[in-house]
């Protein structure tokens, strides 16, 4: 872009959560750690008969059978729970306790440090969103308050890389496609589903990935941390 040439200001800035905003897979790990260990102390007769690795494979297996649970995990943690409660000869009431268990560890994440400065930079200029095919809740874990809107696929019954979701976080927003920027960390339902939506997709690549050399995806931007994707702000808007 000539640097005499800059476009306005985008109206909003969304965001997707997991892995962008923190890392999650040693989250989960710990959360079915935390879960089984519920499991061992009020249901035992479950974490008797099956292992973290067990329910593991019958969630894969279920969702293999039904995907359109792939829209909501946590609805398929409660089925995968209610199924194994139902095999082992366990308390049916128990299963939402131990989703309550699960949920409470799987939102112990912790931001990446340059997340919550960047936040309070970027939300001072323009409106902040989030779009997550997850089911974080930005509440418990205490960021809530930095974000105008989030939509997330178990409640729209849409999830990335389908434009859908996109255009209703835009929606909520009040702002157009093409006034917004999206944030996320994986070149296909992130950024590619992002510029298929009308969107400019900035690809936050905190570990040097070439993925999207693999894919054929041109993010608008490729960011390694926060202070990354406002120097990149700054030069394309002044």
């Amino acid at each position: 872009m000539n640097p005499l040439i800059r476009r306005a200001w985008p109206k909003a800035i969304l965001f997707d959560l997991d892995d962008t905003l923190w890392p999650i897979t040693p989250v989960i790990l710990q959360a079915e750690q935390t879960l089984h260990a519920w499991l061992q102390e009020h249901a035992p007769r479950v974490a008797e008969r099956f292992s973290i690795e067990n329910l593991r494979q019958a969630r894969l297996a279920l969702l293999a059978r039904q995907p359109e649970f792939s829209l909501d995990l946590g609805a398929l943690r409660r089925a995968g729970l209610k199924s194994a409660f139902e095999e082992a000869g366990e308390d049916l009431d128990k299963v939402e306790l131990a989703m309550v268990s699960f949920f409470a560890a799987r939102n112990a994440v912790v931001p990446f440090d340059d997340v919550v400065p960047g936040l309070l930079r970027l939300k001072s200029r323009v409106a902040i969103g989030s779009i997550s095919n997850g089911n974080a809740d930005l509440e418990a874990i205490g960021l809530s308050h930095h974000f105008k809107i989030s939509v997330s696929a178990h409640q729209l019954g849409h999830a990335k890389p389908d434009a859908a979701i996109f255009h209703e976080a835009c929606r909520r927003l009040g702002v157009a496609p093409e006034d917004a920027v999206y944030v996320g960390d994986d070149v296909l339902l992130d950024v590619q589903g992002a510029q298929k939506a009308g969107m400019r997709a900035v690809w936050l690549n905190r570990s040097g990935s070439e993925a999207h050399l693999e894919h054929g995806v041109v993010p608008d931007a490729i960011c390694a941390s926060f202070d990354d994707l406002l120097d990149w702000l700054k030069r394309e808007h002044g």
